[in-house]
């Protein structure tokens, strides 16, 4: 079911964050549940993933796993937990953008403090929060190939799902499942 380049396997009998089985609430259904699917790129590893990370109201835990692996530092290879409602923004965005199995390039995810403090001494002006939403597993910074940074932006603006950072010159969005905001930066 879900598939990272390092060569991980999800098991293919997800759990339930309701504590249903998803294979015995099936049965039961008729409708099959939608599944809820991301491919990224990460352009610091190399490192591509193509999972189901979601069926239906179902979160995949083997599938977390792996996102939360992905989007590792990685300038420390420190793992983080992602909030889940962010992968939902992510899926939602490319939904929207009518690219439902579109890459999504990260230029960053997850940020341990140490990491974040080394971006923001790196220049006067960085554009880096000092209590960035990437420390807290709840921030990914993406292009979207074939797509603007501005329609991104507009795009993911449209989701009032949380924060927007614009970055013009770095040509990349921010999108984080913390309080709704925007911003721009260079």
């Amino acid at each position: 079911m879900a598939t990272l380049s390092l060569g991980l396997n999800a098991s293919s009998k997800p759990t339930s964050l309701r504590a249903v089985d998803p294979k015995s609430a099936a049965s039961t259904t008729p409708v099959p549940s939608e599944e809820y699917h991301l491919r990224m790129h990460h352009l610091h590893t190399g490192e591509d993933i193509d999972v189901v990370y979601r069926i239906g109201n179902t979160y995949v835990p083997e599938a977390l796993d792996q996102l939360n692996h992905f989007l590792r530092d990685h300038r420390t290879e420190d793992v983080s937990s992602y909030d889940p409602k962010e992968f939902d923004v992510l899926h939602a965005l490319m939904t929207s953008l009518g690219r439902p199995n579109g890459i999504i390039d990260i230029v960053c995810g997850y940020r341990t403090p140490w990491s974040n403090n080394f971006l923001r001494t790196r220049g006067a002006s960085s554009g880096v929060a000092e209590h960035s939403q990437h420390m807290l597993a709840k921030a990914i910074d993406i292009r979207v190939p074939g797509v603007s940074t501005v329609a991104l932006r507009n795009a993911a603006l449209a989701l009032h799902a949380g924060g927007v950072g614009f970055y013009p010159v770095s040509q990349f969005v921010h999108v984080d499942v913390g309080p709704v905001r925007t911003w721009s930066y260079r």
